[in-house]
C-alpha cells in the first residue's frame, strides 16, 4: 500500500466533512448525505483493489 493513498483518503475525509457541515447548516441535509455517500464510494473504489490483492495473497498462502 502506498502512503499517498492514505493521504488521499484523509484529504477526501476532511473535504467531505467540511462540505457536509456547510450543507447541513444551510438546510440541505439531503445534499450533505449524498456528499458523504459519494466520498465513501470514492474511497471504496480506491481500496477495493488492495482488498482483492489481500484475499488473493491469503488464497495463495493457504493454497485454496
Amino acid at each position: 500500500m502506498d502512503v499517498n493513498l492514505i493521504f488521499k483518503i484523509a484529504a477526501v475525509g476532511i473535504l467531505v466533512s467540511v462540505l457536509s457541515q456547510v450543507l447541513k447548516h444551510s438546510g440541505r441535509e439531503e445534499q450533505a448525505f449524498l456528499t458523504s455517500l459519494a466520498g465513501l464510494l470514492l474511497v471504496l473504489f480506491w481500496i477495493v483493489p488492495y482488498i482483492y490483492d489481500l484475499f488473493e495473497s491469503i488464497k495463495s498462502l493457504f493454497s485454496l
